[in-house]
């Protein structure tokens, strides 16, 4: 069933055109990544679906009483409202229905004859409507819902607008998700989550029962979530039947296949333009009619053709090159008993740490652990209350902090990296051009450019500086996923020493070497990649639940709640093996068409390379989904 569908979509601010034609449709149930560049439309095209901004043309139809829930901006509230008082909003109805409830069981005392039938009866049916939209269990999914999302009892008492940023979009995430809408908006929702909280929010949106649009620029995120990619463009939406990793290798396949069709196309049509001069000039030295009648009617099966756009792949992207002029000593940074407190608190204990030449060390942990106030500290720019940090020889410090800002934002960006680095215009121009400041961009003033637009400019700042030593606090921060890929590239070529915080596991699995995780005010070092670090968490995990078996044997009492998480894990499973051989037997069925299509075209040669595109890239995803099968029936 079609949820919302979109046709030929248009948009323009003033004179300026957005975007153009574009079309798409949710289904039920369906997961989908909606992607494209920065800028490209995509939070405009949610505030259209969410009536909030208008459109020039198109359609747009609903399902009848769809519910739709959007979760952006953050929503104003009174001084007094607390957080708890926030996320219960989403059960307003059923509380007013609660709150009848009580005052009719107040009256019952003072109620006799009619008066009191009358108010048992209408007790009744506040009872049956209470209980049928959930009354008696919204606390417990308000618990499961908070807990999840690391929204403590702490956090709970205090007024929302003190929150922080990042802890007003979990409260509102929270209050979104137990609404519990037929289709779900989720404008980048991983912002500002630690690792827990997202592995958290991938299950819980897998399990969800409505349908989930997301913009999202955290590739482990969509692998992990959607089932489907819609790719905006300028003129169009492109669709793939996949998650990221599928459509980055259909993109690819797309690509081949429609340059494969343009050379061929600009091969015939050079072959018609020179038959046609050939034509002419053959009718010209025999002064033949026939000869410059068959060049017309070439000429006129030429100017029929649909000439075919020159694909590209890849749009313009930011061009980083990390320099380095002098490398530091082998030892780079020195952490030794360190210890910090805030208010009595104590965040850090006793952390001891080494970083050396060339090392990518990703410092990891719940929000709120301390990775900050460690870089922090490694910076300078915060005292340790106890212990020491030495930096080794010849380190020069590179920093990218979670919110870039400038000490003075009335600059244009131009004049901010004149002054700076002592250039030239014409020298500070090459430079901001690789990161796609041109023109009459570099005119603009610090203080209007966008999160991403900031990152930009300071990373190109600190690839100018030649540092040797990259501290990078969530670097991948408002980039999208182009310039995130080339930050990747550029930092997997970097020769200085790199230590960063950051929650994009796409990011870390490409550019860690070595792992820090600070947990409970307190350090764990581990000597391998993003990978190794699972494993050993999981294998640690392990061995500390066979232990606490050992120590503590079962109670009689417990095995009730043992096999009832026994038979439920056993119904997932049973549930995802059905899904799973569904789409086995539907992806067989299409290589076998495939197949039977190859044979029946085998004199076609570009149709055939189609195919066989089209069959390579089912039979690997068909071979990702054997091995999945196979693991979990065993």
């Amino acid at each position: 069933m079609v949820e919302i569908g979109v046709n030929n979509l248009t948009k323009y601010y003033g004179a300026t055109k957005i975007f153009e034609k574009i079309s798409f449709e949710i289904k039920t149930g369906e997961r989908i990544g909606f992607i494209g560049q920065n800028g490209c439309g995509k939070t405009t095209i949610f505030k259209i679906l969410m009536g909030l901004e208008d459109y020039q043309e198109g359609d747009i139809s609903f399902r009848k009483n769809v519910k739709i829930g959007y979760l952006n901006q953050i929503p104003v509230y009174e001084e007094k409202v607390t957080t708890i008082e926030v996320v219960r909003m989403a059960f307003e109805k059923v509380s007013a229905i609660g709150e009848q409830m009580k005052v009719l069981e107040k009256n019952f005392e003072n109620l006799k004859g009619v008066e009191l039938e009358k108010a048992i009866n209408l007790y009744g049916r506040l009872s049956s409507q209470y209980e049928l939209e959930g009354g008696y269990e919204f606390e417990t999914k308000i618990n499961k819902i908070t807990e999840g999302l690391q929204i403590t009892d702490g956090l709970k008492d205090l007024t929302f607008n003190s929150l922080s940023g990042g802890e007003k979009t979990r409260v509102i995430l929270a209050k979104l998700l137990l609404e519990e809408p037929d289709v779900l908006l989720l404008d980048e929702p991983t912002n500002h989550l630690d690792l827990e909280t997202l592995d958290w929010l991938e299950v819980f949106l897998k399990e969800y029962k409505g349908s989930v649009l997301i913009i999202s620029h955290d590739r482990y995120f969509l692998d992990c979530v959607v089932d489907r990619i819609i790719e905006l463009e300028f003129s169009q939406a492109n669709h793939y039947e996949g998650n990221y990793s599928f459509y980055v290798m259909e993109k690819e396949r797309r690509f081949l296949v429609d340059y494969s069709h343009y050379k061929n196309q600009q091969k015939k049509i050079e072959q018609m333009e020179n038959q046609i001069k050939r034509y002419r000039i053959w009718g010209a030295m025999r002064d033949s009619e026939k000869m410059y009648k068959k060049a017309k009617e070439l000429e006129k099966r030429l100017e029929k053709t649909e000439v075919l756009d020159r694909p590209v792949i890849d749009t313009k992207k930011i061009n980083l090159g990390l320099n380095v002029e002098n490398r530091t000593g082998k030892r780079v940074l020195e952490v030794e008993n360190v210890s910090k407190s805030f208010e009595q608190k104590a965040l850090l204990k006793q952390i001891d740490f080494e970083i050396y030449y060339q090392d990518r060390v990703c410092i990891i942990g719940k929000n709120g652990c301390g990775k900050s106030t460690l870089l922090k500290l490694i910076l300078g720019e915060l005292e340790q209350d106890s212990g020491f940090i030495k930096h080794g020889s010849q380190v020069k410090i590179g920093y990218l902090s979670q919110h870039v800002q400038f000490e003075d934002e009335e600059q244009t960006i131009l004049e901010y990296f004149t002054s700076v680095h002592k250039i030239t215009n014409e020298d500070a121009r090459r430079q901001l051009a690789k990161v796609l400041f041109y023109k009459e961009d570099v005119m603009k003033k610090i203080r209007n450019l966008s999160g991403g637009e900031k990152s930009r400019l300071k990373l190109c700042s600190l690839t100018f500086e030649n540092v040797n030593f990259m501290i990078l606090d969530e670097p991948t921060n408002h980039l999208d996923i182009d310039s995130r890929e080339v930050l990747e590239e550029t930092l997997a070529e970097y020769e200085g020493t790199l230590l960063f915080v950051s929650h994009d596991r796409y990011f870390i699995r490409k550019v860690a070497d070595r792992m820090i995780e600070i947990k409970e005010g307190t350090v764990e070092v581990y000597h391998g990649d993003y990978d190794y670090y699972l494993a050993e968490r999981l294998k640690r995990k392990e061995e500390l639940c066979a232990s606490i078996e050992i120590k503590q044997p079962k109670k009689a009492t417990s095995k009730p709640d043992s096999a009832r998480n026994s038979n439920n894990t056993k119904k997932q499973n049973n549930m995802k093996v059905q899904r799973m051989e569904e789409k086995i037997e539907e992806l067989e069925l299409k290589l076998k068409s495939i197949e039977t299509e190859m044979d029946q075209n085998s004199m076609n040669a570009e149709y055939l390379t189609t195919l066989l595109f089209e069959k390579e890239s089912i039979e690997k995803e068909l071979e990702v989904l054997y091995g999945e099968w196979v693991e979990i029936i065993n």
